[in-house]
């Protein structure tokens, strides 16, 4: 039953996403180029929804679908990881025109060539599990 619910809270999500242009590439393009505010107002509004819904299920110290404690730690304040990590990210994000949740939503709308990069980001997921350790966190 759980995943049905996940898949129509996707679905939903997808839907939204399409329709919105979040995942059209001519949109992010504009938004890197800062051509427009259609994409930052989308990027804006789910930053305030998601600090009003952190802030919720701290206050009221919700648990999660399952009943489980949720454990919201804080992260390790460092200048590098964030600004290394968001321009890889960002990096990514410009070349294939998409981020992940996107991606997924350019798929199933049958843009098949993004299946490339979602191979990509699986393989590139996998190389980081396994050199993890290696790496300085």
């Amino acid at each position: 039953m759980k995943t049905i619910v996940y898949l129509l809270i996707g679905t939903f999500f997808g839907i939204i996403m399409y329709k919105s242009e979040a995942a059209s590439w001519f949109r992010i393009y504009e938004m890197f180029e800062f051509g427009s505010f259609h994409m930052y107002g989308i990027i804006g509004s789910a930053l305030v929804l998601g600090v009003i819904g952190i802030q919720i299920i701290k206050r009221f110290n919700m648990k999660a679908i399952n009943g489980n404690e949720m454990n919201l730690k804080p992260k390790n304040k460092s200048v590098a990881r964030y600004a290394i990590g968001g321009t890889l990210f960002g990096l990514g994000w410009a070349l294939a025109g998409a981020c992940p949740g996107p991606m997924y939503v350019l798929a199933g709308a049958g843009y098949l060539s993004i299946l490339i990069v979602i191979a990509g980001a699986l393989l590139g997921t996998f190389i980081y599990g396994i050199i993890k350790h290696k790496l300085p966190h």
